[in-house]
């Protein structure tokens, strides 16, 4: 699937009904991922093209591994597969919005955590430190991911 490139009219990409997204100069869009039930955060990644025209070809959500360099079917290994219930994007196409159900395990991080997001930022005397939000992993990461070592 080829993406037509953006209409330089600003009206056009804000109102047309032309899926034009914008790839940055990496040829990657950023994708948002929630749980299409109750709206958790699950995953902030990339997309190249191909990635988004799987996904959108599939329904299972793929992405672009910016640090392997190499495409990702997400749930592949670890069979928390993400089946898109709906895509969106924002106004000049440049993010893309995935709302998914997440199978196996219902966790989306590679810790075995169902979300990313699992730590808050806590600011005090000049200090900032992570805290747990106490999700505890789902999955053993180690079991689930000992081919890749």
């Amino acid at each position: 699937m080829d993406f037509p490139a953006p209409s330089a009219d600003k009206a056009e990409l804000e109102e047309g009904v032309a899926f034009t997204p914008r790839f940055d100069s990496n040829d990657l869009v950023t994708a948002v991922v929630t749980d299409s039930g109750d709206g958790e955060l699950l995953m902030v990644a990339y997309m190249n093209a191909e990635a988004l025209a799987l996904t959108l070809e599939t329904g299972i959500a793929h992405f672009w591994s910016r640090s392997r360099g190499s495409l990702w079917k997400k749930g592949e290994t670890s069979g928390n597969v993400q089946r898109v219930a709906e895509i969106r994007t924002d106004c000049d196409q440049d993010v893309v919005w995935l709302k998914v159900k997440v199978g196996g395990h219902d966790a989306t991080c590679h810790t075995g955590r169902r979300s990313c997001f699992y730590r808050t930022v806590q600011f005090e005397d000049g200090n900032a430190t992570l805290v747990s939000d106490g999700d505890t992993a789902r999955f053993d990461p180690e079991t689930v991911y000992a081919h890749k070592a």
